[in-house]
């Protein structure tokens, strides 16, 4: 283990590091508290032996001081002094020290010790592993629980987040966002004859391709069924035109054959889309709508293409 000696005596300091060298320990030490403080902070030692009266900084302190700068990684405290009463030992305890050796130093006293800390400090990192695992598995269940299992895309938990952040960024950075609704065409019919397993690898080939052609900044999430659903923050309806059209054009460039999907007999998608502005009263609810109306709007101008959502007062 790594151990720094802490005392401003130099024979006791040096007798002690020479033992522990001899128990095949590696050691530092320190002339004074402040001194140690300052080794722990650069040698994060296993196991601290200090002296309880030091000039400065006293044994006490430096535990207590240690204690409270610990994360992860924890160091036995053991404080050796010449003090015997039961209420020094109550008081170091106290302090936060895990032993309490009594001067002059016996060996033996010294690797009983040493066992004890490398116990304890076996458990303490076996703690600190399973509680990295757990955080790893933690974060894992976060995103497979906001991932949709088939596309490997975003699901509608995933798209209700980060829409109601999209809302909050819009009146943050006073830059419009838009969300693109998109529906494959003639699903239906395209399921009812090559059955649901060509379907869903259907739907997997069509959301990985949305995933791939939007840009860095962009989400792409799967709304349900056969619909995405595409944010793109901090676009204007006409840039986010461009962006859809070029999904579009991905999707149809596939090329999986589609017979009731005429006139071109792939696959393809419509799309509605619509912008949330800074200063409107933005309701998400409200933009999907918006979204969903143009959709419908495009399926019924002949699908395969992207409609923008206009109110009545743009469309007049």
């Amino acid at each position: 283990m790594k151990v720094l000696v802490a005392d401003d005596s130099a024979v006791p300091r040096l007798i002690l590091e020479r033992t522990l060298q001899s128990l095949g320990h590696e050691t530092l030490t320190a002339v004074d508290g402040n001194e140690a403080w300052d080794r722990y902070l650069a040698f994060q030692p296993d196991v601290i032996l200090s002296d309880w009266l030091m000039p400065g900084m006293d044994g006490i302190e430096l535990c207590g001081r240690i204690r409270a700068a610990q994360s992860d990684h924890y160091t036995y405290f053991v404080l050796v002094t010449a003090m015997t009463e039961v209420e020094h030992v109550i008081t170091a305890m106290a302090g936060g020290a895990d032993d309490f050796i009594v001067k002059p130093l016996q060996r033996t006293a010294l690797e009983a010790a040493l066992i004890g800390a490398a116990r304890v400090t076996a458990l303490h990192e076996e703690l600190r592993t399973q509680r990295a695992a757990l955080e790893r598995l933690n974060s894992l269940l976060h995103d497979d629980a906001r991932r949709d299992a088939l596309t490997m895309i975003g699901n509608r938990l995933r798209l209700s987040e980060d829409l109601a952040a999209a809302v909050a960024q819009i009146e943050r950075s006073g830059l419009s966002s838009c969300i693109a609704l998109l529906d494959i065409d003639h699903f239906k019919p395209y399921n009812d004859v090559l059955g649901h397993p060509a379907g869903d690898i259907a739907l997997r080939t069509v959301g990985q391709a949305l995933a791939g052609t939007i840009r860095g900044g962009d989400s792409v999430y799967r709304y349900g069924g056969e619909e995405f659903l595409i944010l793109l923050p901090g676009q204007t309806l006409k840039t986010a035109t461009v962006a859809l059209e070029r999904v579009r054009a991905a999707v149809e460039h596939l090329g999986i054959p589609h017979p009731d999907n005429p006139p071109s007999r792939v696959i393809t998608i419509s799309g509605g889309l619509a912008m949330a502005s800074p200063g409107a009263s933005n309701d998400v609810n409200d933009w999907l709508r918006q979204a969903d109306i143009a959709l419908y709007q495009a399926k019924a101008a002949g699908r395969n293409q992207i409609v923008v959502f206009k109110r009545e007062r743009d469309a007049a």
